[in-house]
């Protein structure tokens, strides 16, 4: 028979693998292209009713041989499938709808019978080895997607169920959906190595670590998300133009990632829609109620100050701030070159002042070595004095020593004349006595 116009391949007969030629013809078998496949085996074929396309000869019915080898899919990938019969797609649809009872896209004939769309499918081949027909599907082989740690994956699904909105009433700003719906997933993938469907689906990787967005320039973080973002120029009160980096730390959680992505689309739009002019238009507002002096005398307060203001702007897009930075400030030259001669002005006063203490201290200092030579020299003086007195009544001392010992040894002396003449008088009468007798 031929085959409906509405196919491109001859439906599967109960044929014996094609080796039973008459109840092939028998059994509404349809010529041309056939869905139904020889598997590994040796069959006995009526080569003038078929002809069975090999490595061999496929190339001239528009084959390679790599395309009649089995399909063998690795364990860190997917395949994704094209099925080139069936039933067109839906309106609306990219992808055919996944169904069960076709073997992994092996019995082409069910996937015919059970209504399969031609055209991508969402259905994936997971890692095996599997027995395609390449007259009826292609298979594309792909990594499976991966999210690393700290990171969740949000998927928005552009196939599956009815998209039916599960956000509740109080988030406005986007809609989520159940798993298997079209639309954004309230559950996020968290990380690992999922097999998806990358052409039927979209991963927005949603980092779940703080994040450092920088508005300076040249100057990007690794994430590459703060890439376009640049130093704020802000004008103050005394109407000055100035210059300001700052550093805003975010932080966005598992469970509210897919509502960031519901609400923006990507971390991109929201840094591009909301931070970027949130905070740029903060610091340019608070900026005009104070001179640069202030701003640069108080950084710590406008810190603060910024800190609470962004954190409270940020909580209605599900976004935690954590932390807010000033870094470098680039005053106006005019003024700075105004304040840097005051300075050098002053410190030159604290200069001169330093130098005129010096000096006195100096003259004090010389005025006291004088005294102390002076007083040293009195010192000496009395000193000297005082020698001279000691010699003096040294002097005095000893020749009263010499005098008294003259006249000591002259009254020794006459005295010992005296004793010996009262001696010799004794002993004369003594004498002149003891004649006598």
């Amino acid at each position: 028979r031929q085959i409906p116009s509405e196919r491109i391949l001859g439906h599967m007969v109960d044929c014996d693998n094609f080796q039973n030629a008459r109840k092939f013809l028998t059994s509404t078998g349809e010529k041309g292209r056939q869905i139904g496949i020889l598997t590994a085996g040796q069959y006995r074929i009526n080569t003038a009713l078929f002809t069975v396309i090999t490595s061999t000869n496929c190339q001239n019915f528009g084959l390679e041989p790599e395309q009649l080898t089995i399909f063998s899919v690795s364990p860190d990938q997917v395949g994704i499938v094209t099925t080139l019969d069936g039933q067109p797609l839906a309106a609306g649809e990219i992808a055919g709808p996944t169904f069960e009872g076709h073997e992994n896209f092996q019995n082409a004939n069910k996937f015919i019978e059970a209504g399969g769309a031609r055209g991508l499918q969402e259905q994936v081949l997971l890692s095996g080895s599997w027995n395609i027909n390449p007259w009826f599907a292609r298979v594309e082989s792909t990594p499976m997607t991966a999210i690393p740690i700290g990171y969740v994956g949000v998927i928005i699904s552009y196939v599956g169920k009815e998209h039916i909105d599960i956000s509740g009433v109080g988030f406005k700003h986007g809609d989520l959906v159940d798993k298997g719906h079209k639309g954004v997933w309230a559950e996020p993938l968290y990380p690992g190595k999922h097999p998806l469907n990358t052409k039927a689906v979209k991963v927005e990787l949603v980092p779940t670590t703080n994040i450092a967005l920088n508005w300076a320039n040249d100057r990007s973080e690794s994430h590459k998300l703060d890439e376009k973002l640049s130093s704020i120029k802000v004008r103050s009160r005394d109407g000055f133009s100035f210059i300001l980096d700052v550093a805003q730390i975010i932080h966005i959680g598992a469970r509210e990632a897919s509502k960031v992505i519901s609400r923006f689309g990507s971390m991109v739009n929201l840094v591009n829609q909301v931070l970027e002019p949130a905070i740029g238009n903060y610091f340019r507002n608070s900026a005009q109620n104070y001179t640069v002096l202030d701003f640069l005398g108080a950084r710590s307060e406008r810190q603060k100050e910024a800190l609470s203001y962004i954190r409270e702007a940020l909580k209605e897009y599900d976004v935690e701030a954590v932390d807010t930075y000033i870094g470098d400030i680039v005053p106006p030259e005019a003024l700075m070159q105004t304040q840097t001669e005051r300075k050098i002005a002053e410190e030159q006063k604290k200069t001169y002042e330093i130098q005129e203490a010096a000096q006195k201290q100096r003259q004090t200092l010389v005025k006291e070595q004088s005294l102390a030579d002076i007083q040293s020299k009195l010192v000496e003086q009395e000193q000297n004095i005082r020698m001279q007195d000691f010699q003096a009544q040294s002097a005095i001392k000893r020749a009263e020593g010499e005098a008294r010992s003259v006249e000591l040894r002259a009254a020794g002396d006459a005295n010992a004349i005296q004793l010996r003449a009262k001696a010799e008088s004794e002993a004369t009468r003594m004498k002149g006595e003891g004649e006598a007798k």
